[in-house]
């Protein structure tokens, strides 16, 4: 009764429950009608099981074939007078069972692979992060299972490519970025984007990454052999591509600005498109040619165009080209597309584009093929393009100035060049720079600038940036007389000098106030900590903690990246 008793409770949670004696002697049984096994009272359990008799005297687990079926026998020992020993079988259905191992199996592969893999739900949290992408990203999988995209990489989720694949359901080709820093050192990676659909529907999206640091060391050390093995030639060489300017021409000291030519050059080495947000005159072609120059693309053209010069109703011809007949005056022509064939076309002032117009760059960018004006034939694009705008992209975005689904076209990767009054230490040395080259220019020798004046020109904004300082300086070197002691304010163009006046005045007035122009006037431990106190009160809104400080959203960006500030989990 007892053994009736006990082996109904078990049998309510498994298939079916034989149980025995000490002797392996059949006591009792009650196993499902349409399970196969055949059992009798008084037999031995050995008849029905060729297995280690000592399984059945410790509490263990085992699988059994009987007639073609597999079951999991789990016995259960009960140690009283006298003993009893239930054998709890559970059939086992091969196929969960084959899904089971795949899925094992598959997870294995993915831990085994040197390509990173990372996919996120449609929540946008992320459901998978394999060993090879914690090593390129120096991320670990424990710290971001189960967080938002956005919150572990700090952007804005609008701007999030998983999102964006999961309501297209097209995949995002060969970006090339970093989305996570390491003691500063930002984290490059080549990926593509990919959603991965059931019954027409998508359910996860994921990306591949590779790292490809290795190649990209050896194809840098090439390219600068090659640059060094030519260098005396190097004028003549540039001329042929269309480009005066290399890296080596960007001055500079700062670091904001060492750091951002590094990072150009370890994109350059790849075929990616890029965008470079700048203001007016902070040299975005010099960069875009200097990209070029370093590039496996050097000895191809390179075709510059600003899309703010050219008439709305000209530029989709200039772009695209035209064949007769397609309007009243066409002719034959090739497009820049086209005429830049191997090499790199940069898109100068993109953000002066008609909206219509980036409708139809958009396609091009996307399926690599371009179709003339007037015609249906396509070619190819085997060019790499850079674009250039002078405005931040979000801003443009939401003002319906850039199609959002554009700027995933032309920014595989972005640069952003800071202003000059966010790089105090490079006006400085602009100043001495240009002085140094306008004496050299017009053999003229002139003296330094008076006190007043150098404090008047370092706490002026620069809101044309370089470009506006070399041609002040230029303007100082011709105005002041030779026999002059020193160059003073009333030397400067009468255009600037109020302005610059006026920035004294209202920074001497304020210099007990921190909040203007904080970052350069700080110590670096103070700098952290207001920027990571801003941060806190705008609730990590990037936006708003930049307008606090004073500075653009881009820079705060970087020096959030440069003090390693991470966004508080909750």
């Amino acid at each position: 009764m007892l053994v009736s008793t006990i082996g109904s409770i078990v049998r309510s949670f498994v298939d079916g429950v034989i149980a025995i004696n000490e002797d392996l002697g059949i006591l009792w049984y009650d196993i499902k009608e349409e399970l196969p096994i055949n059992v009798t009272i008084g037999e031995s359990i050995i008849h029905l099981i060729d297995y280690n008799t000592n399984h059945l005297i410790n509490n263990d687990t085992f699988l059994l074939d009987i007639n073609d079926k597999q079951f999991s026998v789990n016995v259960k020992v009960f140690s009283e007078e006298p003993t009893y020993i239930f054998l709890c079988l559970k059939e086992i259905n091969k196929e969960s069972t084959s899904v089971e191992e795949r899925l094992y199996c598959l997870e294995k592969i993915i831990e085994s692979l040197d390509e990173g893999v990372m996919m996120s739900n449609f929540e946008g949290e992320i459901t998978l992060y394999n060993d090879a992408q914690e090593k390129m990203e120096g991320l670990s999988s424990q710290d971001i299972l189960g967080k938002h995209l956005w919150s572990v990489y700090n952007y804005n989720p609008q701007y999030s490519e998983h999102r964006h694949t999961f309501k297209t359901g097209k995949p995002i080709y060969s970006r090339y970025r970093a989305h996570s820093t390491v003691n500063g050192i930002p984290k490059y990676v080549n990926y593509s984007t990919y959603p991965i659909q059931k019954d027409g529907k998508t359910i996860s999206v994921y990306s591949l990454s590779t790292n490809e640091s290795k190649l990209k060391d050896r194809l840098h050390q090439t390219i600068e052999l090659k640059r060094q093995a030519n260098i005396k030639g190097e004028e003549k060489a540039h001329s042929k591509n269309g480009t005066i300017f290399t890296f080596n021409d960007i001055k500079g000291k700062s670091l904001v600005l060492l750091d951002l030519i590094k990072e150009a050059q370890n994109v350059s080495i790849h075929n990616a498109d890029t965008l470079i947000v700048g203001e007016t005159g902070t040299g975005k072609e010099l960069f875009a040619q200097s990209m070029h120059n370093h590039s496996p693309r050097a000895d191809k053209p390179f075709v510059a165009i600003n899309c703010a010069a050219i008439p709305e109703n000209l530029l989709e011809s200039t772009l695209f080209g035209t064949v007769k007949g397609a309007y009243t005056g066409a002719t034959d022509q090739i497009g820049l597309f086209e005429y830049a064939q191997d090499g790199t076309l940069f898109l100068d002032e993109i953000n002066s584009m008609p909206v219509t117009l980036q409708t139809k760059l958009m396609r091009v960018l996307q399926e690599r093929l371009v179709r003339k004006v007037g015609s249906n034939d396509v070619a190819p694009v085997k060019c790499t393009v850079i674009s250039a705008c002078n405005e931040d992209p979000e801003k443009l975005i939401a003002e319906n100035k850039m199609r959002l689904d554009l700027f995933y076209r032309i920014a595989h990767t972005s640069l952003y060049i800071p202003p000059l009054r966010e790089r105090k230490e490079d006006v400085h040395f602009f100043i001495n720079y240009f002085l140094k080259s306008f004496q050299a220019k017009f053999t003229k020798r002139v003296p330094d600038l008076s006190n007043i004046l150098q404090k008047s020109l370092l706490q002026y904004s620069w809101p044309g940036n370089i470009r506006e300082l070399e041609h002040l300086i230029e303007n100082l070197i011709i105005r002041v007389p030779e026999n002059a002691d020193v160059i003073e304010v009333d030397h400067l163009p009468s255009y600037i000098r109020g302005k610059i006046l006026m920035a004294h005045k209202n920074n001497s007035a304020d210099q007990s106030n921190e909040m203007q122009r904080p970052l350069k006037k700080i110590f670096k431990s103070s700098e952290k900590q207001l920027i990571e106190t801003t941060l806190m009160q705008s609730d990590w809104n990037v936006s708003q903690a930049a307008k606090k400080l004073g500075i653009t959203r881009q820079s705060l960006q970087y020096h959030i990246k440069k003090h390693d500030l991470e966004k508080p989990t909750v």
